[in-house]
């Protein structure tokens, strides 16, 4: 797994400067996360034939790279709703990639807290969504798809989508509810962030491996 040294790099210089307040370090790091995430992928994987697997794991570090630059990509565009449906696309390749190509048990009956999540999240944050309240309702479903389809694969992955969800969670208070979180609240954020898509991206690489093997 050397091929995600870099990522992991970036990963940390990404999340050390968001939390001294380096935002000139910060923003181009972001913009370098999920290519340098591909990069990882397509190193680690490369002595495996190309398959859906791999196409669908791509596909969504793509989306999601895409929505971590969504007012740079987008500028003409107002940029939560754009970062949410390129998420909402993300998961959505997410939650293909666990329940149909890596599955390897059925539901666990625990991930039924993530329903209890998501009524939670909802009731919380209702009063301060406005006219988004629909297009959070129907990111967190998939947010929450993410997670509970992962807990049908492996340890890795279920903890990367663990990490996601929580990410995507204290995301939620920040753009919402600002003054519920301290203002360094972005590296935690970033920080559960670099680590679920990673553990996420190894642990289908290495369950890719399993299944070739």
């Amino acid at each position: 797994m050397g091929g995600f040294v870099p990522y992991a790099v970036i990963s940390v210089v990404h999340v050390g400067a968001l939390a001294i307040g380096a935002h000139a370090i910060a923003g181009p790091t972001k913009l370098l996360l999920m290519p340098a995430l591909a990069l990882a992928v397509l190193w680690t994987a490369r002595p495996l034939a190309a398959g859906r697997t791999l196409v669908l794991l791509l596909a969504a570090i793509g989306l999601s790279w895409l929505g971590d630059g969504a007012a740079t990509f987008f500028p003409f565009l107002p940029e939560l709703p754009v970062m949410l449906a390129c998420f909402g696309l993300a998961h959505l390749a997410y939650i293909w990639l666990f329940a149909r190509e890596l599955p390897t048990r059925s539901l666990p009956r625990w991930t039924a807290v993530y329903l209890v999540w998501w009524v939670v999240l909802l009731a919380v944050l209702w009063p301060h969504l406005g006219a988004l309240t629909v297009a959070v309702a129907l990111y967190g479903i998939v947010l929450a798809g993410t997670a509970a389809t992962a807990a049908r694969t492996d340890a890795v992955i279920t903890w990367g989508a663990v990490f996601f969800l929580t990410s995507d969670t204290l995301l939620a208070f920040r753009i919402f509810t600002p003054d519920a979180l301290p203002e360094w609240a972005g590296a935690p954020v970033m920080l559960t962030y670099t680590l679920g898509q990673g553990l996420i991206a190894a642990g289908v690489v290495r369950a890719r491996r399993r299944r070739v093997s």
